[in-house]
């Protein structure tokens, strides 16, 4: 008779403990993600010190593309034939802006400032939702754009009265916005495509597009850069692969936290390759953009399970 008490309780806990399990997985899988991304930004910012940005993005794509060759070749060009190419490279075009307004920056903002800065892309997902996906823009996402741009401006601010430093840091900040878009529409791609044939064509529309841009520049990379240009590809995909593998297992509110370890990582990187201390402002400015990012996440992420009745 006491059986059926024990074992009714016993299920819930075990898929409770199973979500946790996979959550804290996917926690790990994002710190990962987050490292290789901002190493292949570290290896970059060295790259831009060397060459022209441009040329530095064209390169920077071209491996990528060269990285995700093997797998086009093993499941055939048709495989990755997409359907809907209009929106393939319509995101290519955005991207590259995106792009060129970041490599453009990245010589001249220090690397914990920089992933500071770019912890508004996700306020502009938000926010640019509603134009891109047609939903509803609540206060509290205008409350939470207003307290992360709130973050920025401590970050930038100390720049300003300097000059060059801080247009570069608002040349960076004008890259989020862009990146915000591409971002919506490589969502409403996944609808359609998988997410390799939409990495490939990023990848594909991306060197074609940056390639005018590079050649006027253009200066024979050395073995050691080439061979940087093939790491940074390679470390690109793996941070992909990581952090769709994080989503995959968590929620993504739960997975907003960890982004705040992109701060360190960088932070770390830019101490000990280009002697740049982190200062209070760019930790204290990326805390506040990142709680911002994380309330708006776990409240509308509430507000999704109220609406499905969970």
């Amino acid at each position: 008779m006491s059986a059926p008490p024990e074992v009714t309780p016993a299920g819930p806990a075990s898929a409770e403990s199973a979500r946790r399990s996979a959550t804290l997985r996917g926690m790990a899988w994002m710190a990962i993600g987050g490292l290789l991304l901002v190493t292949m930004n570290a290896l970059m910012k060295r790259m831009t010190d060397e060459m022209s940005p441009l040329q530095a993005q064209f390169l920077r794509y071209l491996f990528g593309l060269l990285v995700m060759m093997p797998w086009v070749m093993r499941a055939g060009l048709a495989a990755y034939r997409p359907n809907r190419l209009p929106g393939q490279l319509w995101r290519g075009v955005i991207h590259t802006a995106a792009l060129t307004l970041f490599f453009l920056a990245l010589p001249h903002v220090p690397l914990a400032d920089m992933t500071a800065i770019l912890f508004t892309t996700p306020i502009f997902v938000l926010a640019g939702a509603a134009l891109v996906l047609g939903e509803r823009v609540t206060f509290a996402r205008w409350a939470a754009a207003a307290v992360g741009f709130s973050g920025v401006a401590v970050v930038v601010w100390p720049h300003l009265s300097g000059g060059g430093a801080g247009v570069w840091s608002l040349v960076m900040l004008a890259a989020s916005p862009f990146f915000a878009v591409s971002f919506l529409i490589n969502k409403a791609l996944t609808k359609h495509d998988s997410p390799a044939v939409i990495v490939t064509w990023q990848n594909l529309v991306v060197t074609l597009l940056a390639l005018p841009l590079a050649l006027p520049f253009w200066q024979t990379p050395s073995a050691f850069q080439w061979g940087a240009f093939l790491v940074c590809g390679l470390l690109g995909s793996a941070a992909h692969i990581a952090m769709t593998r994080a989503f995959s297992l968590g929620d993504i509110s739960a997975m907003q936290p960890i982004r705040f370890l992109d701060l360190v990582w960088s932070s770390l990187l830019g101490l000990v390759f280009f002697s740049e201390s982190p200062t209070v402002n760019a930790m204290a400015g990326g805390a506040i953009i990142v709680a911002s990012t994380i309330w708006i996440a776990r409240r509308e992420a509430l507000e999704r399970r109220m609406r499905a009745g969970t």
